[in-house]
């Protein structure tokens, strides 16, 4: 009888172990992925690093006014300003993270979400979410002389390649060459 009793809670063990591991690396459910996205303050967070984006974008405007000024209307940096705080402000978040949730269920198992919210259920997970909009802005800040200084050799390097173009072909700028009558 002990000899059974032993037998029977060893496969009882197994079994259940075996039942643990699959519902860990089973698919992750949309109600895990919205227990994750609740855990992380997301809607919130989306609007922290929106808000924290924004600064340096009107830094951008800014400096794009001062460097254009006499080429641009003058109401432009207002304009241009509220035309990105309206965009931000009427981003349709709740979709978003809807759209969101079939990218989670693809990468993530139900016991990577387990995962993922005890970590940012966690003190070091709440700093993570805490501090990650004021690195994103810093980050942004940090990176917009080198984004303004590679779209404005972009943006020479397609004009060489327009102007080599229109001179293969014979064409001046500003003429089409087209053959259509009117």
């Amino acid at each position: 009888m002990k000899r059974f009793l032993f037998t029977f809670a060893l496969c009882l063990a197994f079994c259940w172990n075996g039942f643990a591991q699959t519902t860990s690396d089973a698919p992750a459910s949309r109600e895990d992925v919205e227990r994750y996205l609740q855990v992380l303050h997301s809607h919130d967070m989306i609007k922290q690093m929106l808000n924290a984006m924004s600064a340096p974008m009107h830094q951008m405007i800014h400096d794009q006014f001062v460097k254009d000024q006499d080429k641009l209307p003058p109401d432009f940096e207002a304009r241009m300003t509220k035309n990105i705080d309206d965009m931000l402000n009427t981003m349709p978040f709740d979709e978003m993270m809807e759209a969101m949730v079939p990218a989670y269920q693809k990468h993530f198992t139900k016991g990577d979400i387990d995962a993922l919210v005890a970590f940012y259920s966690g003190p070091t997970g709440q700093k993570v979410l805490r501090e990650l909009p004021a690195i994103t802005a810093e980050a942004m800040q940090s990176m917009i002389p080198i984004m303004t200084r590679q779209m404005d050799s972009m943006k020479q390097k397609v004009q060489q390649d327009v102007a080599a173009m229109m001179k293969e072909s014979g064409t001046k700028p500003g003429k089409h060459s087209s053959t259509a009558k009117n």
